[in-house]
């Protein structure tokens, strides 16, 4: 193999790294339910919990930081008593979030479809085939 290729191969690896990483980050179990859910404007922890059906507090705190490190929420501390902390997409996330809404839309408009595939595939299959 010569000098050359082994370059290439080593930056298209080293520039696949971070989008892998911030695609595992956006699609994680719960990003795409809590980008959503700030999309309609600044939204406070416990409308998240509320909102986010089955996640932990646990995990949606670290989701929470993971988003905000990743730069797409914004968390705003007032100084109130008790303090109030509301969450809020940045720029970069609204713009995530117009994708997204076509992913949900096309999930929704065609759940229906993937059971009927599922079931086909289901009663198609025996117990032990290969």
């Amino acid at each position: 193999m010569s000098q050359s290729h082994t370059d290439v191969s080593d930056q298209v690896s080293n520039e696949a790294c971070p989008i892998t990483e911030v695609l595992d980050h956006v699609a994680g179990k719960w990003s795409i339910g809590i980008l959503v859910a700030a999309a309609h404007g600044p939204i406070r922890f416990t409308e998240l919990e509320r909102t986010v059906a089955g996640i932990s507090r646990r995990m949606l705190t670290l989701n929470l930081r993971k988003l905000e490190r990743d730069g797409l929420l914004v968390r705003t501390v007032y100084p109130t008593v008790p303090p109030k902390v509301e969450y809020s997409l940045t720029p970069m996330a609204r713009e995530l979030h117009a994708s997204l809404a076509g992913l949900v839309g096309w999930a929704e408009r065609h759940r229906v479809d993937i059971d009927a595939a599922r079931a086909t595939y289901d009663a198609q299959m025996e117990p032990g085939r290969s």
